[in-house]
């Protein structure tokens, strides 16, 4: 499979901002809690990371890694951003809040991330699982709902819009978001899901592409959890299910 060129970063107001010129990526990894799982899937957990610094630490990871490099889970949270995807319309930017904009190369549309939101970036080899993209879509939904229910809270994703779902206050609000980018057969970027964050930057953004899509967290279904706890208990699940042949 052909290696795919990686998109630039850019500022909002057209400033561009080299990925390169961040902390390099190694400090991110170096300071992780890591934890073996039976799965084979290593999971890091790195706790508050530079965006930047964290893609960077993607992209290296995913260009090195070999036939034995093993599947790898980072759990992290990032300071506030807005990030685009490659096929991300600026559109869906609707006003101007002093958050950063970065263009990244992840799918999907426009999403946010800042603290009290939990990400799961997956860096998994395909080609060893033997399943496609659209499947590991379903596999991190999947793993997400299973999690959900532990907590109470009943979700579902949906086919025509990746994510998962909750109902709340007699409508569907989104919960967690999802992007991948796929790089010589393997994954990396992931999923987020809101714990307990302010929501009130997806208010400035059309959610995923969505105009007027409704985004909701665990805590407003009265779920007490830090994002420690539920990184420790999500990710047991996704590396069973992304790694179950």
């Amino acid at each position: 499979m052909e290696r795919t060129r990686s998109a630039g970063s850019e500022m909002w107001r057209n400033k561009t901002m080299n990925p390169q010129e961040h902390p390099s990526p190694v400090r991110v990894v170096c300071g992780s809690t890591v934890l073996d799982r039976p799965s084979g899937v290593r999971i890091r957990a790195l706790g508050r990371s530079d965006y930047l610094a964290c893609w960077n630490a993607m992209r290296a990871f995913t260009d090195t890694r070999t036939l034995g490099t093993r599947d790898e889970i980072w759990l992290t949270e990032h300071a506030p951003v807005y990030t685009l995807g490659l096929a991300g319309r600026r559109e869906h930017l609707l006003r101007h809040n002093g958050i950063t904009v970065i263009k990244t190369d992840r799918g999907g549309q426009v999403t946010y991330h800042g603290p009290g939101q939990l990400v799961a970036y997956t860096l998994i080899d395909l080609k060893r699982s033997n399943v496609g993209v659209r499947e590991t879509v379903r596999r991190l939904e999947a793993a997400v709902i299973e999690w959900l229910a532990t907590v109470g809270i009943a979700a579902y994703g949906k086919v025509s819009a990746p994510g998962i779902y909750v109902l709340r206050g007699g409508g569907e609000a989104k919960i967690a978001a999802l992007g991948l980018r796929v790089r010589n057969g393997c994954t990396y970027h992931g999923l987020s899901l809101n714990i307990a964050m302010n929501l009130a930057p997806f208010a400035d953004i059309n959610p995923c592409g969505f105009p007027g899509l409704p985004v909701t967290h665990v805590a407003d279904f009265g779920v007490v959890r830090t994002l420690e706890a539920a990184g420790a208990e999500l990710a047991p699940i996704l590396a069973r299910r992304l790694t179950s042949h």
